[in-house]
């Protein structure tokens, strides 16, 4: 049986899949940088459904090192499942989302805590500092977050540091770990950042690969805009849009009557064209109706769920 332990000052977050190779060290490097900095802290490792023997290696370990806290996932959930999981078991104020590649140093995360006591932060951000191979993905996906988000750090998916109770606030739907900050920073939660140095991963391969990561990124990038930005007052847009289609069908109707009437001109396409835009407006506008209703309900759910924290 483990001795108990005084509140860890930081919980060290580890998503793991497939990364046994991994776990020695990277346990090893978080314990020895605790000791090191005199730091009263704790791994929180979350195996999401390795195939492996990550998780089975994970627990060796932990059966001596008391402050290793294994859990796990029986299938391969996502990154988000596991930070969300991960984090509902930590037990520090502090969080540090920390990766099992280990292309960061364990050696950071004081200067994580140092910058969010500096600035009294909420979340501190690392801003990859070096070569690596998706540099090109990752900065155009970043420059359109800042564009889109005005988020005031470069990039979010990185190493990070976050108050506990922020995961609390906000809802990461699947794969939305990189839309943390946002959602976070979208709420009132004070955003820093640090630069880190990228280190070259030494066993393993790479989880996130493949043009079709790229498509799936960019699409959950504008569902976090609408959800964001439109999200909160739907009608706005969409009434905009009907109204607009509304206009140009009571036009488009006069320029009919007036090639019918004056011209003695038959014009049916121009008639088509009235009905396109009248059917259209009605849709936006139904739409507006639909979405403003599932916003209320969504608001008075979120209220209900506060009220019972």
């Amino acid at each position: 049986m483990k001795n108990s332990i005084p509140k860890p000052q930081v919980s060290v977050l580890v998503p793991a899949y497939n990364e046994i190779e991994n776990i020695p060290e990277l346990v090893e490097s978080l314990i020895s940088m605790f000791e090191r900095h005199e730091l009263a802290g704790e791994i929180v490792l979350v195996d999401d459904g390795s195939t492996d023997g990550t998780y089975e290696a994970a627990e060796r370990i932990a059966e001596k090192e008391k402050r290793l806290k294994v859990l796990r996932h029986r299938r391969n959930f996502g990154k988000t499942e596991a930070m969300v999981t991960g984090n509902a078991a930590a037990e520090a104020d502090i969080v540090v989302l920390y990766d099992a590649d280990m292309q960061h140093s364990a050696g950071e995360i004081p200067r994580f805590l140092d910058k969010m006591n500096e600035g009294s932060y909420d979340i501190v951000c690392g801003r990859k500092v070096g070569r690596y191979v998706k540099r090109f993905v990752s900065s155009t996906y970043n420059f359109l977050s800042r564009l889109l988000f005005d988020v005031p750090v470069h990039d979010l998916n990185s190493m990070k540091a976050y108050r506990r109770e922020i995961l609390d606030a906000v809802h990461l739907r699947h794969d939305w770990h990189r839309f943390f900050v946002v959602l976070a920073y979208d709420r009132g939660y004070r955003v820093g950042e640090i630069d880190v140095e990228l280190m070259p991963r030494k066993h393993g391969k790479s989880k996130y690969t493949g043009f079709w990561r790229v498509i799936v990124g960019l699409l959950d990038l504008l569902s976090v805009k609408f959800l964001i930005s439109l999200g909160k007052k739907p009608m706005t847009v969409f009434g905009t849009g009907g109204i607009v289609l509304f206009t140009l069908g009571f036009i488009t109707g006069l320029i009919a009557l007036y090639y019918r009437f004056v011209l003695y001109q038959g014009y049916r396409p121009l008639l088509y064209l009235v009905t396109l835009f009248v059917l259209s407006g009605v849709l936006l506008f139904t739409l507006g109706f639909l979405t403003e209703l599932l916003g209320q309900l969504f608001e008075r759910l979120e209220r209900i769920e506060k009220n019972k924290k």
